[in-house]
Formats: C-alpha cells, sequence, structure tokens
C-alpha cells in the first residue's frame, strides 16, 4: 500500500498508539483517559492549539500552515470511544477492562488522526488551518451534537469537514468514497401500551396489552415492506418487549422499545408517521391506551458532492482508481452522528479497507474484531495527502 514516507517511518509508533488505546477502552463520554492521550500527543507534536473538554470530553487540536495567505480551514474527525462488549481474542494487547473493548475500530481511528498530526505539524507544507476532531460519544449518536452545541465550528471554523471508518470485508489498500446519503438517520421509539391487568384465566375481565403489544409488533412490519419504495432504504426493527412477571397474570402495560432508520429525511417523517398511526389505531381497536415516546437521534448522513469528489481525487492519487469504489446502490444501513457536522459544514465520509481473510470475516461491534493495523499508514497518508491538496500553499 503506497503511503508518504513520514508516515511510513511512523509505522510502528501509530501501531503502539492504537495497541494502547484497544486496551484501555472507554465508553460514551467517559473517555477521560482516551482524550489525556490525544492531547498529550498532540501538545508533543507543537500543535498551535490543542483545547479540551469540548462536547464535555471532546479535544480538538489546530495546526497551522507555514504559509499565511489563505484563511481556509479543514476538519479531521475521528471517534475516540469502545462499545460495552467483552472482548474474546486473545491478543497482546486486549482489553484491559471486563466489558468493553473497541470492537468499531476507533481506536485505530484516532491512532490514524494523531500519526497525520504529528506528520502534518512537522512540515506544515500547507496554507491555512488544520483542525484535528476527537469526538467521544459516537456510538450512542451524541458526541458530534454535543461538540457541535458547545462551538465547535465557531470555535475552529472549517470550510469542509471529513471522517473516515474502517470496514471489514474490504480490500486492504482501497477505499469506497460516495455521493450522497451514505448512512441512515436513527431514531428510537418507546411505545408504552396500558391495559388493565388480570387472572389468566379470565382475560375478558382484562384489557390485555400483550395481545395488543403482538398486533402492534406484526403490524410494524408492513411500513418498510407496504410503504418504502423499494429503491428507497428503511429499516423499523423491535428490539425489546418488557412486560408481565408470571404465566397466570395479565400484565397492566407492555413497553415496546422500536429502532427506525432511513436515508432520506421525506423516507423519515413518512415512516414516523406511520409507526404513530399503527400503533394508535391498533391500540384503539384492542380497547387499550397507547403512549409514544419517539426521538430522534441523528439524521441521515449525505456527502456533499464537490467535498466528495475532491476526496475521491485525493485517494486515487494515494492508491489508484481501481481501489477506489466511487459508486455503490447502497451506502451504510448503520447510522452516524458525524451527519450533524455534514448538517453544519460541507464535507465526506470515507470508507477505508479493513481488509479480507481474517480481517474480513468479523464484523464491527463483534466480540471478536480487530483493527487491521497494515492500514494504519495508508489512513494517515490519506489525511497527509487531502489536507495538504485542500489547504494548498
Amino acid at each position: 500500500m503506497p503511503v508518504i514516507d513520514r508516515i511510513a517511518d511512523l509505522s510502528e509508533e501509530i501501531t503502539a498508539w492504537r495497541h494502547d488505546l484497544h486496551a484501555h477502552p472507554e465508553l460514551q463520554y467517559d473517555v477521560h483517559r482516551t482524550a489525556d492521550f490525544v492531547a498529550d500527543k498532540l501538545r508533543s507534536f507543537g500543535c498551535d492549539e490543542v483545547v479540551t473538554g469540548i462536547g464535555r470530553t471532546g479535544v480538538v487540536g489546530v495546526i497551522r500552515g507555514r504559509a499565511h495567505g489563505s484563511n481556509r480551514a479543514i476538519g479531521l474527525r475521528a471517534d475516540m470511544d469502545a462499545l460495552p462488549i467483552h472482548e474474546v481474542r486473545d491478543l497482546p494487547y486486549r482489553s484491559t477492562v471486563p466489558g468493553k473493548m473497541h470492537a468499531c475500530g476507533h481506536d485505530g481511528h484516532t491512532a490514524i488522526l494523531l500519526a497525520a498530526a504529528k506528520a502534518l505539524a512537522d512540515s506544515r507544507n500547507f496554507d491555512g488551518t488544520l483542525n484535528l476532531i476527537f469526538q467521544p460519544d459516537e456510538e450512542n449518536l451524541c458526541g458530534a451534537l454535543a461538540m457541535i452545541e458547545d462551538g465547535l465550528f465557531e470555535r475552529f471554523p472549517c470550510d469542509a469537514v471529513f471522517a473516515l471508518h474502517n470496514m471489514p470485508g474490504v480490500a486492504a489498500g482501497s477505499f469506497r468514497v460516495l455521493p450522497g446519503p451514505v448512512s441512515l438517520s436513527s431514531d428510537v421509539a418507546d411505545v408504552t401500551i396500558k391495559g388493565v391487568g388480570g387472572h389468566g384465566a379470565m382475560p375478558h375481565r382484562a384489557s390485555d396489552p400483550i395481545v395488543a403489544s403482538a398486533a402492534i409488533i406484526t403490524a410494524l412490519q408492513t411500513v418498510v415492506a407496504r410503504n418504502v419504495a423499494p429503491d428507497d432504504t428503511a429499516v423499523v426493527s423491535v428490539g425489546f418487549i418488557r412486560g408481565g412477571m408470571t404465566h397466570n397474570v395479565i400484565p397492566e402495560s407492555v413497553t415496546i422499545g422500536v429502532n427506525v432508520r432511513a436515508a432520506r429525511p421525506e423516507t423519515r417523517a413518512m415512516v414516523e408517521k406511520r409507526i404513530r398511526e399503527i400503533v394508535s389505531l391498533t391500540a384503539q381497536a384492542h380497547g387499550v391506551e397507547a403512549q409514544i415516546d419517539y426521538r430522534q437521534l441523528t439524521p441521515p448522513m449525505v456527502n456533499t458532492l464537490a467535498e466528495t469528489q475532491f476526496a475521491q481525487q485525493v485517494c486515487t492519487e494515494l492508491v489508484g482508481a481501481e481501489n477506489v469504489v466511487t459508486q455503490a446502490p447502497k451506502g451504510l444501513n448503520g447510522s452516524e452522528d458525524f451527519a450533524w457536522m455534514l448538517n453544519q459544514v460541507p464535507g465526506c465520509y470515507l470508507i477505508l479497507g479493513n481488509g479480507e481473510g481474517e480481517f474480513g470475516g468479523c464484523m464491527v461491534h463483534n466480540p471478536g474484531y480487530d483493527f487491521n493495523d497494515q492500514v494504519l499508514p495508508l489512513g494517515a497518508a490519506c489525511w497527509v495527502r487531502l489536507a495538504q491538496t485542500y489547504l494548498t500553499a
């Protein structure tokens, strides 16, 4: 894989950073050790500014180029948080914290951006300002918005912002850089069905919320199948059902947890409308009451065209056109709170191949997942070239 010489020289150091982060995973906003690790490295690299505590535990490092003829600024973002998963692989650098692990590769993303920061702080062969954004709590889709609400882009203005994510099963040495929608919105709904409890032997004396819940769950499966166009994308999944304590008692209430995703804002709104209608009218038909706590977490993530074309060009120059996928029928069915940043600033979210074979058979969010250290230098080289090209002196 072609990389910049300065990055190649850092390969062992980048890997050591990644292994240290992997061994010490932290969740959500409680990424204090990770944030301190990042801030200390950025200071040691000679960043012009290192600001901590943005959006609770976010970190931003600022590097200004040698030339001073441009006011252009770019943002590069990495996520820092891990997942509440117990690691099963016996790696030399396996998680030292039971029940927590870097099962999504954020340790790799952080190490990649640190490596790019070191190389760019050393050379400063660009004109403008580079903002290095290290974000907490991506997994709960909250950290990006928290940083934005804490004045991220007012304090560190960006003309464009970029992020990357590894992808198992995509060949190492390759990128996917797709225009338009690349991940789905994410919403959750807690549906509470309230009935009248009673004896299991006398259901006619009760208003059964369990039967009503079963009817609602079944009806929800029609939302995507019968209301979403075949060339569009949406997902409605029931994640939990809670109600009842024993076999012979009809409970007073049941709670259903629903996860909703969509590729387009219009589809997102339509799906919410249909869910509300189905829940309300099905509950009414069963003689029970329904309450819906519907929460929109993050919008669809949409890569802007000009910035995507720019990233495609950079990646093509780095690895060749044959290793850059620029068109695909679908993006990611998951959700990503970098969407909030793209709602504020034009930009692009890139996919970095994590490899096939050993690294392709285990998807992210799996207790057997691991980031492929071989792609660390390529990810860093991509950020260096992208920043230098955008901030051309």
